[in-house]
């Protein structure tokens, strides 16, 4: 009961600053998880991450439910997920409100203005994260830390499929599964 009551009260803190979207907690998220309760490594919260993506649905949503199937089971999906979603609606109602009273005044936008600066950063912080993470297998750069050729070319590959020619992000994920199955499953690299 300990744990569903900590993963409740974490997920709730982490939908309650969850400025910006699904992609602005997963600094959050990892501070909760990873790094204060050690309940998962780097490694696993990215391959949460990633499947997090790859499913429908909002991803903070998605990370909460496998992160809290992880843990704790059926029950800390429930919990994990619940409080993610509760403190978002509650936030969502009470901001929606205050800003249809107050959206003329300057300082209301002021703060949307540093909300949305402070949002991106932390979107980058966490793509900076996941590509350590994915080319590293680290989430930070140590000395002995190597970066894995295959890894790297896979992710330069796929980035140019997406800017360059705009391939849909479906068949990116599905190409660069196929890719990763034969370069680490087949070839071990």
């Amino acid at each position: 009961m300990e744990l569903l009551l900590s993963l409740l009260w974490n997920f709730l803190q982490v939908g309650l600053f969850s400025f910006g979207g699904g992609y602005a907690t997963i600094p959050l998220i990892q501070e909760y998880i990873v790094e204060t309760q050690h309940w998962l490594s780097y490694n696993e919260l990215t391959d949460i991450l990633t499947i997090s993506q790859m499913t429908p649905g909002p991803i903070a949503v998605n990370t909460s439910t496998f992160v809290g199937t992880r843990i704790a089971g059926l029950p800390g999906a429930v919990a994990a997920t619940f409080g993610c979603v509760i403190s978002g609606v509650l936030m969502a109602t009470i901001l929606y409100h205050l800003f249809r009273k107050y959206s003329g005044i300057q300082g209301v936008t002021d703060v949307l203005a540093g909300l949305r600066a402070a949002s991106v950063g932390l979107i980058a912080a966490s793509a900076c994260t996941i590509l350590l993470i994915a080319l590293t297998g680290s989430s930070g750069l140590g000395e002995g830390t190597q970066v894995s050729l295959a890894t790297a070319c896979v992710f330069a590959g796929m980035l140019v499929l997406l800017r360059k020619f705009k391939w849909s992000p479906m068949l990116v994920m599905l190409v660069s599964g196929g890719i990763g199955l034969l370069l680490f499953g087949v070839f071990g690299l």
